[in-house]
């Protein structure tokens, strides 16, 4: 079985975001990057899958500008083995990722399509349902448990309360949640090896699709600052400040 896996160029989650001076964007000058960490989630899985021989071939595909093959190369130390770059400056929206996707899924006919369930500067939540609804595919999102049996996908899923366990039929896409497993670390023979593994370029214009975002951005603002916190000398002095100051009680 054919295993796609979605991932993402977005800002290293350790990087303190600034915002531009004139407040059009945020500034990604001399920014490190790196994969979105629920991709590397789904890359992982995928890789599990290949291990445990389930999956057959695991191939990364992203969307965005020729520094994501970065991003694809690391997928392929992974253990990934082989990678598709639909290569745009464009700024794409989740509707344009999931109909280029589409086009991939078209083409490559996998047998399972994972994706993070989100990336961590949109927080969008948005590129993997709409797979679903483009290609007609069951899916299984916030997954934190795949367990091929058969024929078939169990997943299952968090959900306020609990826990929700789904069955799909294959193909299908599923998104992961953070507790679906602890991403490995790329060894260094593996990141030269992964120098050597194949990785083809596409355009939109060779799916056959639009990327142009339909969403306009105005404006971009830093969070507000939080205030300092203080110390109380006593438990009266906090229910005090707590009844009068901050009027949280009564």
């Amino acid at each position: 079985m054919k295993v796609l896996v979605a991932i993402k160029r977005v800002i290293d989650y350790n990087v303190k975001i600034r915002v531009k001076s004139d407040h059009s964007d945020v500034d990604l000058t001399n920014v490190k990057m790196a994969m979105n960490p629920f991709c590397e989630i789904a890359v992982e899985e995928a890789v599990r899958l290949k291990e445990k021989g389930v999956a057959t071939e695991v191939v990364v595909v992203t969307i965005g500008p020729k520094a994501a093959q970065e991003q694809l190369r690391t997928a392929l130390a992974l253990g990934a083995d082989r990678a598709i770059h639909v290569e745009t400056e464009l700024r794409v929206e989740s509707l344009g990722a999931a109909r280029a996707l589409a086009k991939i899924v078209e083409q490559e006919q996998p047998g399972l399509v994972i994706l993070g369930k989100q990336a961590i500067d949109t927080d969008n939540n948005q590129t993997g349902q709409m797979l679903a609804a483009l290609t007609g595919l069951p899916q299984g999102t916030f997954a934190s448990e795949v367990v091929m049996e058969g024929e078939r996908l169990r997943v299952t899923r968090e959900i306020d309360g609990g826990l929700e366990t789904l069955e799909l039929t294959l193909p299908a896409i599923v998104t992961t949640d953070l507790r679906l497993n602890e991403p490995r670390y790329a060894k260094l023979p593996d990141i030269m090896k992964a120098k050597k593994k194949p990785l083809e370029v596409r355009t939109p214009a060779d799916l056959g699709v639009e990327l142009a975002s339909r969403i306009k951005l105005l404006k971009v603002e830093p969070p507000a600052e939080r205030q300092a916190g203080i110390k109380v000398g006593s438990v009266d002095e906090l229910i005090d400040k707590l009844k009068n100051e901050a009027k949280v009680i009564s």
